[in-house]
């Protein structure tokens, strides 16, 4: 097949070279001139010439990038061509665009990709939604991505349902990665465990919870075995936090993500306004002494009823 991608980083560059490795054409587009094959969308579009194949644009660009793209393709496409959504988009937009897409008879794909830095190797997760004619249409392109095997790719639905499921993925992700890193902060307070490197890489077979995230921690432990050059914080790409929204919409408990998603949170506070509203609460009751209370007066005991 001739594929057009749109956003050529951390994953998109990996993705072309994987496709292309699978003997598929890929015309890529970035704004970075020195890896582009197209100095713009027009000239992306323009190159996509292969007789009889619809042309297929592949973007994977952020998320606050993704509607313009589309509004420029939207102008430059022809009915019966294909746009695949490849970023970590919302699935509620996912609506809105193919209905825009739509208008012009231009088909719509949306897919969550997973895989990382990784996935040049080892391939990618594939979670796509979208009618089965059109997803039938562009499956050498995820089959080129996937990975070898039967697993690794997944039409989950209509519309939507990629991200969907995507979303799912990453917050699942943010309560995996929690119980780890608090597990790792247990065993370095511990006295007794003295070698926690290796307390991590004795998981990695037959145990329940070996996984290829614990193969991502036990490498980070092998080069810094505390983790004293990393600083303690964790940002969120967005898909915890409507994971979390979409549970409570679907009236769903998920305490673990969303204690996971908060404990981010509480990452990027270098002095907790929560946990100096708890300080103070245990010295009125407790007369506990306050640390960095500038008055003195302020560890007085609390009064007597």
């Amino acid at each position: 097949m001739e594929l057009g991608l749109v956003g050529l980083g951390k994953m998109g560059g990996n993705m072309r070279q994987r496709i292309r490795n699978a003997g598929h054409t890929v015309i890529g587009f970035d704004h970075n001139p020195d890896i582009s094959d197209a100095k713009d969308l027009a000239d992306l579009v323009g190159k996509l010439t292969a007789p009889g194949q619809p042309k297929v644009v592949w973007v994977m660009v952020p998320v606050q990038a993704i509607d313009a793209v589309i509004n420029e393709l939207a102008e430059l496409l022809s009915p019966g061509d294909i746009v695949i959504d490849g970023g970590n988009s919302r699935w509620t937009d996912d609506t809105r665009r193919a209905a825009q897409l739509a208008e012009k008879q231009i088909r719509f794909v949306d897919c969550g990709v997973s895989g990382g830095v990784w996935g040049l190797e080892n391939g990618y997760a594939l979670m796509c939604g979208g009618d089965a004619e059109t997803v039938k249409t562009v499956m050498p392109i995820f089959e080129a991505l996937k990975p070898e095997g039967e697993f690794g790719f997944v039409h989950a639905g209509k519309v939507g349902a990629g991200h969907f499921t995507k979303m799912v993925h990453n917050g699942i992700e943010y309560a995996m990665m929690q119980a780890y890193a608090e597990g790792f902060e247990l065993l370095e307070a511990s006295e007794i465990v003295e070698n926690v490197p290796e307390a991590f890489a004795s998981w990695r077979e037959g145990t329940v919870i070996r996984s290829w995230l614990l193969d991502l921690m036990v490498n980070a432990l092998e080069d810094d075995n505390h983790l004293e050059k990393l600083r303690g914080y964790a940002d969120d790409s967005g898909e915890g936090r409507w994971t979390v929204e979409a549970a409570i919409d679907l009236a769903v408990p998920v305490p673990a993500i969303a204690a996971s998603l908060f404990a981010r949170f509480s990452s990027r506070q270098e002095d907790s306004p929560a946990m100096k509203a708890i300080a103070a609460m245990r010295n009125q009751f407790g007369g506990h002494a306050v640390k960095g209370a500038e008055d003195p007066s302020y560890a007085t005991p609390p009064i007597k009823h």
